[in-house]
């Protein structure tokens, strides 16, 4: 047996090509994402998207970035905000599982972006204000992340502190540091 070669293969680089995506692969990275399990089947992410194409919806999503994701994310070709709806349908009580849910159904589009060709960088560091102002999400949805989405580019027309990041071999922790069995810290 061995490990998956789509989950082994993907990365989160900072070059990206500003070659387009094709709607068609766009379509069936929601698809994925579709298929992802959640609590009681409710389904609480949400996405919103644009293309380069459409500049005046991608800068609202680009104007969101901190500085420092703007340097490199303003080549990618798409921009996704990640959004999670805090409550159930069933009776409008808190989903605690809302953002784990959510997380599952970007892991299914981050595989099938994988197998596509694609590669894309999720983020964290945004404006959760700018985006909801930006975005017009309504009350009760979160935005957790923006993911900048594409073809992989030339590493080599980064700013030089990022090529160093880009190159730098992938890490991973030890198995032994975050299963444990039974009972915590055993490994």
């Amino acid at each position: 047996m061995q490990l998956n070669k789509l989950i082994e293969q993907r990365w989160s680089p900072r070059a990206f090509s500003q070659k387009p995506i094709e709607s068609k692969k766009l379509d069936l990275l929601f698809e994925a994402a579709r298929w992802a399990p959640s609590s009681m089947n409710e389904q609480p992410w949400r996405f919103v998207y644009a293309t380069k194409y459409e500049p005046e919806t991608w800068t609202k999503i680009f104007d969101t970035l901190v500085e420092a994701n703007q340097v490199w994310a303003t080549k990618a070709p798409v921009l996704i905000a990640i959004v999670a709806k805090s409550n159930f349908d069933y009776k409008n009580k808190p989903n605690k599982h809302a953002w784990y849910d959510s997380g599952q159904a970007v892991s299914n589009f981050l595989i099938q972006a994988t197998e596509l060709g694609l590669v894309a960088h999720q983020m964290g560091g945004f404006s959760t204000e700018k985006a909801i102002e930006n975005l017009e999400i309504p009350d009760g949805h979160n935005p957790i992340a923006i993911m900048a989405l594409g073809y992989q580019g030339n590493t080599e027309e980064l700013p030089d502190d990022l090529q160093v990041r880009e190159k730098a071999h992938r890490k991973r922790k030890a198995i032994e540091e975050f299963v444990f069995k039974g009972v915590w810290g055993n490994s």
